[in-house]
C-alpha cells in the first residue's frame, strides 16, 4: 500500500510545527525521517495515525484521498503504528492487550481463542517467539515492541509507523527488529521509520526524508554518508566523532562498595554493588533502561532513602548526607530528566543557573541575592555554553530540549567539582545538541574529573568511555574497556556473562 501526505501543515499557536510538507511512501517501501529534537517528525505521524488533525494539506492511500479523525480511521484504512512508549497494560497478557478495544464475547465472556490462533500464526509468520498467555510485565522490551507490531499486523496494517524502535533495546534485538523490518517489507509492508540513528538509518532505509523546523530540506539515499546527513538535519557541519585522546589517570575519586538498594517491599533493586571511578576517566555504565541504573544514580546523589553500604568521595562517606550536602562535596549532577529534577520551568534562565548557589557568594550576602552578579554569571554562562534564547529573563518552560540541557550543563560544570554524574545527558536530544554535550563532558574528563555516564545509547557509550561497567538487574556483571565489540557488550547487557 502506498501512502502520499500533500502540503500537511499544523500550528500550535504561533508555532508552526508542520509547514506543507509533502511525503511519498512506495509500497514495500521502508522510508526512514530523520530530523532534529523538535523538527517536528512525531507531530506528522501523529496526524498520519489520527491522533493529531492537521490545519490543513491531504492524506492520500493507493491514489485515494482519506479523512483520518482517529486511529481507528487509520487502521480502517491500513495504517498501523507502534509508539516510542509501549501502549501495553503490564498486568494483562499478550493476547488481552492485543484485543484490547477489539475484544469479543462468547456467551457473555471474553473469548480470546481466535485472537492467540492469530497471534500464533504471525508468531510462527515472523518467527516471533511469544506466547499469548504470557504476562506483558514479565517480557523483555523487544518482546514488548514485538507484541505492538503484533497487534498492528493482525489488524491488517499495510503501513506501519514506527517511532523511536531501537531507544530501548539491547544490540542484538536492534539487529533482528532491523531484519524484521526487511521480511515486512518483503511482503509488501510500507514502513516509516522515525529515528535519530544515523547507522540504523543506513542499514535498513529505501529512502530518507529530513525535516527541518517543520520543513522538508532534503531528500537522501541510504549511500549519503552519516556526516552528510547529520549536517543537513542540524543546517551545519557536525562532528559525529568525537576526539578521545590519552588521559592522565589519577587515584580513585568515586568508590562503591557492598552498595544494596530496596523497594517499598523491601525487594533489593541494587544487589551488593562495587565500582570505582578514578580521576581523568570516564566510566559508564551501560545496560537496557530498568536495570537499576537510575536507582544507582539516586543512591549516589543521596535520593533514595532505602540503601546499605558504602559511597565515598575521594575516601571520605557521603552516603547517608543530605542532597545539598553531596552538592557541596564536590559533585556535578546532570539528571535524567531535565524537566523534572534539573530545572525549574517557571523560574528564569538566570535564576535555573543559581539552583545550587543561590545561597552563596557573590549571588547571596546577607540574606539578600545580587541582582547584579546574577545577571552577570547569567549572561556569560548563556555565551559560553551557546543557550539559545532571547534574554537570560526568559523561563526555562519556553525553551527547547537542547536548551534546557545546556542551561543544565552550564550550573553544574562552572562549578569547582570532583566528579560528573551525567545519567541519559543526551536523552531527547537532537545531534547538534549531543556534539556539545559530548564535548563538554570530554572536556570534564581532560581537565582531571571524574565521570559517571549512565547511558542506554551505546553508540555514546563506546565514544566516550574508557571503562565500560554492565549493568543487569541491579548486579555489575562486569567491568570492559572500550574497545569490547558491539556484540559482547551487548549479550552483557541481556545478562550473559
Amino acid at each position: 500500500m502506498s501512502l502520499e501526505l500533500k502540503a500537511i501543515t499544523k500550528t500550535f499557536g504561533d508555532l508552526t510545527a508542520n509547514d506543507s510538507i509533502d511525503l511519498k511512501v512506495a509500497k514495500g517501501e521502508i522510508h526512514a525521517i530523520l530530523g532534529e529534537n523538535g523538527a517536528g517528525k512525531s507531530t506528522l505521524m501523529n496526524i498520519v495515525y489520527g491522533l493529531l488533525q492537521a490545519d490543513s494539506g491531504s492524506i492520500w492511500v493507493d491514489g485515494n484521498e482519506v479523512k483520518i479523525n482517529e486511529p481507528s480511521d487509520a487502521l480502517n484504512v491500513g495504517i498501523g503504528m507502534v509508539h516510542q512508549h509501549f501502549m501495553l497494560v503490564p498486568v494483562f497478557t499478550v493476547a488481552e492487550n492485543i484485543v484490547l478495544g477489539h475484544e469479543t464475547s462468547k456467551r457473555g465472556l471474553l473469548s480470546l481463542t481466535e485472537a492467540k490462533e492469530q497471534i500464533n500464526k504471525i508468531a510462527t509468520e515472523f518467527k516471533f517467539e511469544i506466547n499469548p498467555d504470557d504476562l506483558i510485565e514479565n517480557l523483555p522490551v523487544g518482546v514488548q515492541q514485538r507484541v505492538e507490531i503484533i497487534r498492528a499486523l493482525m489488524y491488517e496494517a499495510k503501513v506501519l509507523i514506527l517511532d523511536e524502535p531501537t531507544a530501548v533495546l539491547t544490540p542484538q534485538e536492534t539487529d533482528e527488529l532491523l531484519n524484521m523490518m526487511k521480511i515486512l517489507k518483503a511482503k509488501g509492508t510500507s514502513i516509516i521509520f522515525i529515528t535519530h540513528k544515523l547507522r540504523e538509518v543506513k542499514a535498513v532505509a529505501d529512502k530518507i526524508t529530513i525535516i527541518r523546523l517543520g520543513k522538508v530540506v532534503g531528500i537522501a539515499s541510504p549511500s549519503t554518508t552519516q556526516e552528510e546527513l547529520a549536517n543537513l538535519m542540524v543546517g551545519r557541519p557536525v562532528d559525529l566523532s568525537p576526539n578521545r585522546s590519552i588521559s592522565n589517570v589519577g587515584a580513585n575519586v568515586l568508590s562503591v562498595t557492598n552498595l544494596n538498594i530496596y523497594d517499598f517491599a523491601g525487594r533489593a533493586i541494587i544487589k551488593n554493588l562495587n565500582l570505582d571511578i578514578k580521576a581523568g576517566e570516564i566510566l559508564a555504565i551501560a545496560g537496557v533502561q530498568g536495570n537499576g541504573q537510575t536507582e544507582l544514580v539516586r543512591a549516589i546523589m543521596n535520593l533514595e532513602e532505602n540503601t546499605t553500604g558504602s559511597v565515598k568521595l575521594e575516601e571520605v562517606e557521603i552516603l547517608g548526607k543530605s542532597v545539598n550536602q553531596t552538592l557541596d562535596s564536590g559533585i556535578a549532577y546532570i539528571p535524567e530528566s531535565r524537566e523534572v529534577d534539573g530545572l525549574i520551568g517557571s523560574f528564569t534562565i538566570a535564576e535555573n543557573l543559581i539552583l545550587d548557589t543561590h545561597d552563596t557568594k557573590p549571588f547571596a550576602s546577607f540574606g539578600q541575592l545580587s541582582a547584579t552578579d546574577i545577571a552577570s554569571n547569567a549572561t556569560a554562562l548563556k555565551k559560553e555554553f551557546d543557550i539559545r534564547a532571547q534574554s537570560i529573563f526568559d523561563t526555562a518552560n519556553s525553551l527547547s530540549g537542547g536548551n534546557k540541557q545546556k542551561v543544565v550543563l552550564a550550573r553544574e560544570l562552572s562549578r569547582t567539582v570532583k566528579l560528573v554524574v551525567a545519567a541519559q545527558p543526551t536523552r531527547g536530544l537532537d545531534v547538534g545538541s549531543i556534539e556539545f554535550v559530548h564535548e563538554r563532558l570530554l572536556a570534564e574528563r581532560n581537565a582531571g574529573r571524574a565521570v559517571l555516564l549512565i547511558s542506554t545509547e551505546l553508540d555514546e557509550v563506546t565514544a566516550l568511555a574508557d571503562r565500560i561497567a554492565v549493568i543487569y538487574r541491579g548486579e555489575i556483571l562486569g567491568v570492559v574497556d572500550s574497545s569490547v565489540t558491539r556484540e559482547k557488550l551487548g549479550l552483557m547487557m541481556a545478562g550473559i556473562k
